[in-house]
């Protein structure tokens, strides 16, 4: 499991980006509070998720996906959004706990 944050850069004015929106949504949970800048829990890779997204967006759009499970991080956001991303990473170390026992 992890924790990815996705930000994108998307360019075509009037285009219709729902299927951006769709695949992310597709996510296990999302946080979507930042207008460019999702945060996903999934089961699949970096590389499937840049797969999904390259497939929705056009080439001089922009995107970026970085793990950030269990990282340090810091931020100005409201409670709500920090509880939601403690409460990911909660659900992460708890399902890698019990896949070692």
């Amino acid at each position: 499991m992890y924790l990815y944050l996705v930000s994108y850069d998307l360019k075509a004015p009037g285009r219709n980006y729902e299927g951006v929106f769709g695949v992310l949504k597709s996510a296990l949970s999302w946080w979507h509070y930042l207008e460019s800048t999702w945060i996903i829990r999934t089961s699949l890779t970096i590389d499937e998720w840049n797969d999904k997204l390259l497939a929705q967006i056009d080439r001089n759009d922009s995107l970026l996906i970085i793990d950030v499970t269990g990282k340090t991080r810091n931020g100005w956001l409201n409670k709500k959004a920090w509880e939601w991303i403690r409460e990911q990473n909660i659900i992460i170390e708890k399902e890698r706990t019990q896949r070692r026992s």
